[in-house]
């Protein structure tokens, strides 16, 4: 090979290295907006609360990526307290995962998940320390598209269906959502699991403690209903006050 052939060679490898750093630079994940805190609480309002949730949906549809406080000074620093932004009730689906969906990281999410998103006393209880200890301005309620729970409720609804150990107790709170859609327009089970999530917000904003609806009056709390499409990965805050 000619010394000519060397140098163009070692010319081009050269830019093609250069272009790869580009490129790499350009895809560096960025830091995630904190939230602000202020006296060992979120100093977020209800409605910035969401706004950080919508922008991380946001850039996780778009595949930014983001580098979410979860490093050794992040866990030192909550390990003197924790200061969440959201109280996050979801399904246990292991493809539902709050703080990936947001892009957020170690203490940012206090989160409350079980099979179809429903709220029994422990859920509750959980709800309203977030709220009243942790200073939470903001709790979602998000169910997801092709939820098997609902779907278990609805077969219970269609079919007669029975299922063992405490799984069929466990669906009951979600039966009224699908008997609520039956005849309605649209696809029955996207119908009730929108309809889930909406029974249990008009719960947390009408039929709790003072300790969830005096906030709420004050304009210090919002409660929220979502929904996560597994296949796009949008979420879609449908239910807002």
């Amino acid at each position: 090979m000619s010394r000519r052939n060397v140098l163009a060679g070692a010319a081009v490898a050269g830019g093609a290295m250069a272009a790869g750093t580009g490129m790499a630079a350009a895809q560096a994940p960025q830091p995630a907006r904190l939230a602000p805190v202020v006296d060992g609480k979120t100093a977020l309002s209800p409605d910035q609360a969401l706004e950080l949730l919508i922008e991380g949906n946001r850039n996780f549809l778009n595949d930014v990526p983001t580098a979410a406080p979860v490093g050794r000074e992040r866990r030192l620093e909550i390990a003197q307290g924790q200061a969440p932004f959201a109280a996050y009730v979801t399904c246990s689906d292991s493809r539902v995962s709050p703080e990936i969906l947001f892009g957020r990281g170690l203490g940012e999410l206090f989160i409350i998940r079980n099979a179809g998103n429903t709220v029994d006393t422990v859920a509750l209880g959980s709800i309203e320390y977030a709220v009243a200890e942790l200073g939470v301005p903001l709790i979602v309620v998000m169910g997801h598209e092709s939820c098997g729970a609902v779907k278990a409720a609805k077969a219970v609804v269609d079919d007669n269906a029975t299922f063992p150990g405490s799984i069929g107790r466990m669906i009951e709170p979600i039966i009224p959502a699908v008997l609520e859609v039956r005849g309605s327009e649209g696809d029955m089970l996207d119908n009730a699991i929108r309809a889930n999530v909406s029974r249990v917000v008009k719960q947390l904003r009408t039929t709790t403690d003072p300790l969830l609806l005096d906030p709420q009056a004050a304009g210090k709390l919002k409660v929220v209903g979502a929904h996560y499409d597994l296949d796009t990965g949008k979420v879609d805050f449908f239910d807002q006050p």
